[in-house]
């Protein structure tokens, strides 16, 4: 199939590529490699991606577009029938609850009115499959696990969460007015080969490899559902795979179903990096969430999602890759 993945260049998008294309897929990847961190990180992952392509039997092609500026560029994609996809992959976002709190009208622009105009190329020229990446920031700061999708999510705590709860709304009145199949996966804190920079784990690992002292805030009992980033393209495959024989509106958990403490990843990071951690405890962050628990029975039943890669196994995984990476 043809699969429009906006985000293509960035971390979980480019994972997603990079499986789409093994399976004989023809990826349209469409990034805007903004500022938000690195653009030379991303410039690598395309590197990657095309690589991938010219060993694979997918064929993948880059539109260098931001979706709510470049009206044109991101048009041609739909009104060119010989490029028009079969199903949209929207991972394009403005990311991270901190900055939104900074930033709102970003966030807004970026995350809301581009998933609008992507929902509008998709109805008026016939696109009825549309997979959105949600995140577990929408069930605000719930004290009861784990987080179910039928939960109420009706108090994000960040613009970030907002945003990504509106892109769920905005999927469902497309749906319901115009019958596009739309399937939100609430993302529990992916981490992974490719991870952004500015994310615990790898900002940890950095940090402790260079021997410079790390942030933990809180006293290090918030806890999070870190979630794999081979088992959240799987998740992210099911989902494709669905929305292409079922016309419905669904929102799916793709998380790793435990919890990890803040105190005891620092802990596993040393561990994998061999080094210990200098530590400076700091106070904990507006817009953070106590804990995340994702309850995935309706993943595992509909998109035959099943995590394979527990935390220890994984962070290992990751610093391994970053060694790499920094060896050049």
């Amino acid at each position: 199939m043809r699969v429009l993945v906006t985000g293509a260049a960035g971390f979980i998008g480019s994972s997603v590529a990079d499986a789409l294309l093994q399976r004989g897929d023809e990826v349209i990847g469409v990034d805007n490699f903004n500022a938000f961190y690195d653009p030379a990180i991303k410039e690598a992952n395309v590197r990657d991606v095309q690589a991938a392509a010219i060993r694979s039997p997918g064929r993948f092609e880059l539109v260098r577009a931001d979706l709510a500026t470049d009206h044109e560029a991101v048009a041609r994609q739909f009104t060119d029938p010989d490029r028009r996809p079969d199903v949209i992959l929207h991972l394009a976002a403005w990311a991270g609850v901190r900055p939104s709190i900074q930033k709102p009208l970003v966030y807004t622009t970026n995350n809301v009115d581009a998933t609008t105009r992507l929902l509008e190329l998709a109805r008026a020229h016939g696109v009825e499959r549309f997979v959105f990446a949600s995140s577990s920031s929408v069930y605000g700061a719930r004290k009861t696990v784990p987080f179910r999708e039928d939960d109420r999510v009706d108090d994000p705590i960040s613009p970030y969460a907002a945003t990504k709860k509106a892109g769920e709304l905005l999927g469902y009145t497309y749906h319901h007015l115009f019958g596009i199949s739309f399937s939100a996966l609430r993302f529990f804190t992916v981490y992974g080969p490719r991870q952004r920079p500015e994310m615990a784990i790898h900002l940890f690992a950095q940090r402790i490899l260079d021997g410079q002292p790390i942030r933990m805030h809180g006293d290090g009992t918030s806890s999070r559902d870190y979630t794999y980033i081979d088992d959240i393209v799987a998740g992210v495959l099911g989902a494709i795979d669905r929305c292409r024989s079922h016309d419905e509106y669904k929102i799916y958990n793709l998380g790793g179903s435990e919890t990890t403490s803040l105190r005891s990843l620092i802990d596993q990071v040393e561990a994998a990096c061999g080094r210990k951690a200098q530590i400076n405890q700091v106070g904990d962050q507006p817009g953070d969430v106590p804990r995340t628990f994702a309850s995935i029975d309706r993943a595992r039943a509909e998109l035959g999602y099943d995590p394979k890669t527990p935390v220890s196994e994984g962070i290992v995984r990751f610093v391994e890759w970053l060694k790499r990476r920094r060896a050049g």
